[in-house]
């Protein structure tokens, strides 16, 4: 029995064959999944053609030491943000030798919700060295740690499977 969702590590092999078929590595850079979009892409036999590497970025210290987020970034728009989400895309294309990187961050719960940043809101970003970047802002229902997380990769995922195949149609 798999331990991950149903239907994630499928929706991450999508994405890997996606990648291949456009010829891009793909890196990872996560906060509030805490490894979980990873996991579902190393869960794929064959994956290391593909998946180049992953970053577990939950303190913003970490955003910035290993993705390059600034600090005015965080300071004026929080970790929880899409401008956030965009530069933790990026940090994980330029500091990686990938051609396309999804960052995640959100609130999981239960807890560090506020009324305007409440628990289950996410912001997922997807950056490509040959397509535009893109951002999507979720607000997920708090049906506990767990499934917003689940739920956040799920989002992820499609947003990156979207993108991959929008480009595929225009070769």
């Amino acid at each position: 029995m798999s331990p991950f969702p149903s239907g994630l590590v499928d929706e991450a092999a999508a994405v890997l064959n996606l990648c291949r078929k456009s010829h891009l590595t793909l890196s990872v850079a996560e906060s509030c999944t805490g490894g979980l979009l990873c996991a579902c892409f190393t869960e794929v036999v064959g994956a290391s053609d593909v998946f180049e590497r992953g970053f577990v970025t939950y303190s913003d210290q970490s955003k910035q030491e290993l993705l390059g987020v600034s600090a005015r970034t965080l300071e004026r728009f929080g970790a929880v943000s899409k401008e956030t989400s965009l530069e933790m895309a990026q940090g994980a294309m330029s500091r990686s030798v990938a051609g396309f990187a999804i960052a995640v961050t959100g609130i999981a719960g239960p807890g560090g919700g506020t009324r305007d940043k409440p628990v289950g809101l996410v912001h997922l970003a997807v950056c490509s060295s040959v397509i535009a970047s893109a951002h999507l802002e979720c607000r997920f229902d708090d049906f506990g740690r767990a499934e917003i997380r689940s739920q956040t990769v799920r989002a992820a995922l499609g947003l990156a499977r979207e993108l991959l195949l929008a480009r595929g149609q225009r070769e």
